[in-house]
């Protein structure tokens, strides 16, 4: 979901403008991170906690080159889920597939690996019965 689909929804549901629901959307989000820079902390009921952390200067290793490399400290944005949005989470149907974590990204069947393929020339492929 981007903000774009929120304040479709926002706007559908209490029948407004979306130009006049994206800008409230927008100055909700430019509150909360004032707010999180001023003050450290945000805490919204039943929905949850942005807090900011100190991360301290470390060594890490560089993934491609196995090169020590050091990273410098930094401040970052951790959220806590409130109880009512953990609890929702945490009953989802398991078995259903998640939705793709970047819904732009198309995917095809090209994408996967394919087994092997026979044709009259060669034959059946490895593991494949005649026929």
């Amino acid at each position: 979901m981007t903000k774009k689909d929120i304040v479709r929804t926002i706007a559908e549901q209490l029948d407004l403008p979306q130009l006049r629901t994206r800008e409230l959307v927008q100055k909700t989000f430019d509150a909360l991170i004032e707010a999180l820079v001023r003050e450290g902390r945000v805490e919204l009921r039943n929905f949850g906690i942005f807090q900011i952390k100190r991360r301290e200067a470390r060594m890490a290793r560089n993934p491609r080159t196995g090169e020590q490399v050091p990273v410098k400290a930094k401040s970052v944005v951790i959220f806590k889920p409130g109880k009512e949005m953990e609890a929702r989470v945490r009953d989802l149907d398991l078995d259903r597939e998640p939705a793709p974590a970047t819904p732009h990204t198309k995917h095809t069947v090209t994408d996967a690996p394919q087994p092997p393929q026979s044709t009259p020339e060669s034959g059946p492929a490895p593991g494949l019965p005649a026929g």
